[in-house]
């Protein structure tokens, strides 16, 4: 009798392990912290899927004027975030920041929405305007398309900021704080897990209001209704993020500090300004190799997302709610697939360590990558209207097929990179010290985040110089082998990050035991 209960025990013992390997007294901190993600994540998906459709179904702009925005709009204007925040830090406590910055981005977008949309044609140029203009000075037509489109595009800015601001730096700041190595490669992932839950929601929410409004035959302009529920539904989130921030900062840091990051003395580091700050960042190496795989995912999702949207329009017939229909099942997807890796992900993890797990996401992106591209130079190569393939009888389009391919390939991308690049990613900034882990990350989250996608962009911007009759489908060619050396310096930049991590985690081990006399104790606090 007892032999089996042992068994139960130990069989309950081992799918709890996989599951929810929390203990009862770290439910405090991974169940607040969890719901946050869980919010910050439902906003951020809800936000992506409104600025894409605002600006591909824009006056004068289809999906090309995406690699535009992140170019000349969100890689300044991530800049500017980082100069702020430095200043911000230096000054203010990180209670202070977090609640400032994520008040401004709802009062933003709530404005949007209830004073901003209602009011756009007097605040943009007529499409005849802009199309005129285009046809005059057709090399600089995007540009024209950013300013006749002024509005979506400041929208599309703060929605990509949300991400890298509250998600990326704000967020992961607080666990990073709050959490151990040893905790983090079991809450990380679960996170993630939790997180895109979100994405789910998300989706459905998008798909939702989009179909909803679309059905009343009555309304003249039916995305403005999606718009008014969507982004009340941003804003009722975001109040409860800020909620749960403040249960955290209360109830958690201030009691129920981890043993890990409470044995260790605090090293008192000068408040520095932005220019010694990048000074600082740049001579660590070890941020450079985080800085290098951040440029890499960003660039080569850049590449597929940015294609992937032109066969979107195309698709929905300039439509802003089928395109909004269509990106809420892009989220739908994305977060299942997220679920089903997060858990792998997990025990991957917690397997095969640190190493391996970050190596999984180039892998699949360079898979995707192949998969996508392919679809897109085939499709080119058929004559005009001629299905590129056949289902059951049914003649598919190659925009079709493209469309279909990139959401699937998309969505598993996005999955690993939520499953494992951002979990592995954290990890490697929790053995710095903490002027590294607060401005470091900022500049390499935030900064970097953009320059990749930016970096992304200028590659187009590029290609489009050198080829300005091309198409930007006809550009997958190019497209696809820059992106294989840029999935090369990411693996270079993975193998060179895992030696540092080592050395850090031995210095640590070392210091832990230099500060504790007891042979004993010296063990549990290296374990």
């Amino acid at each position: 009798m007892s032999d089996n209960k042992c068994e139960k025990t130990g069989f309950l013992a081992k799918i709890r392990q996989i599951f929810f390997p929390i203990y009862g007294k770290e439910i405090i901190r991974f169940i607040p912290m969890a719901l946050m993600m869980f919010f910050i994540l439902f906003n951020y998906t809800i936000l992506r899927n409104v600025k894409d459709t605002l600006v591909i179904n824009g006056r004068g702009a289809d999906g090309e004027i995406i690699s535009f925005i992140k170019l000349w709009g969100t890689m300044p204007a991530a800049i500017l975030f980082v100069v702020i925040f430095s200043k911000m830090s230096n000054s203010l406590s990180r209670e202070k920041i977090f609640y400032s910055c994520i008040i401004f981005f709802l009062v933003f977008f709530g404005s949007f929405a209830f004073f901003i949309y209602p009011n756009i044609d007097y605040l943009h140029p007529s499409l005849e305007t802009v199309r005129n203009l285009q046809e005059h000075y057709p090399s600089i037509k995007m540009f024209i398309a950013m300013w006749g489109n002024w509005t979506y595009c400041l929208f599309y800015i703060l929605a990509e900021l949300w991400g890298s601001a509250i998600l990326s730096l704000l967020f992961w700041q607080l666990a990073n704080e709050i959490t151990s190595s040893n905790e983090a490669k079991r809450f990380y992932p679960l996170f993630g897990v939790v997180g895109n839950i979100g994405l789910i929601f998300a989706g459905r929410t998008t798909k939702y209001f989009s179909k909803f409004s679309s059905s009343i035959s009555e309304i003249v302009d039916p995305w403005q209704i999606s718009l008014n529920y969507l982004m009340s539904s941003i804003l009722l989130s975001g109040m409860i993020v800020i909620a749960l921030y403040y249960y955290v900062n209360l109830k958690v840091e201030g009691s129920s500090k981890n043993a890990e990051t409470s044995s260790k003395p605090k090293k008192k580091k000068p408040k520095l300004g932005l220019v010694e700050s990048f000074k600082y960042i740049f001579a660590s190496k070890h941020l450079m190799y985080i800085a290098i795989m951040v440029l890499a995912y960003g660039m080569t999702i850049n590449f597929i997302d940015v294609l992937w949207k032109g066969q979107v329009k195309l698709l929905s017939n300039g439509q802003n709610n089928a395109a909004a229909a269509y990106f809420g099942t892009f989220s739908e997807i994305t977060g299942y697939l997220s679920i089903a890796l997060m858990f792998a992900g997990s025990t991957f993890l917690r397997k095969y360590g640190w190493y391996k797990s970050a190596c999984v996401v180039p892998i699949v992106v360079a898979a995707s990558a192949i998969i996508f591209f392919g679809a897109i130079i085939y499709g080119n190569m058929l004559p005009a209207g001629e299905p590129m393939l056949f289902v059951y009888g049914l003649p598919l389009t190659a925009v079709y097929v493209a469309a279909q391919v990139g959401t699937f390939t998309g969505a598993f991308t996005k999955a690993s990179k939520y499953s494992l690049f951002d979990a592995t990613k954290e990890m490697a900034y929790i053995p710095l010290d903490e002027e590294l882990r607060s401005k470091g990350k900022a500049a390499v989250d935030v900064t970097g985040g953009r320059l990749g996608k930016s970096g992304g962009s200028a590659t187009i911007f590029a290609l489009r110089t050198l080829f300005p009759t091309a198409s930007l489908a006809t550009l997958a060619p190019y497209l696809a082998t820059i992106s294989v050396f840029i999935i090369a310096g990411w693996f270079y930049a993975t193998g060179k990050l895992n030696k540092s991590l080592k050395l850090l985690q031995n210095d640590e081990v070392d210091e832990i035991k230099s500060n504790v006399a007891n042979p004993t104790l010296q063990e549990q606090m290296v374990k």
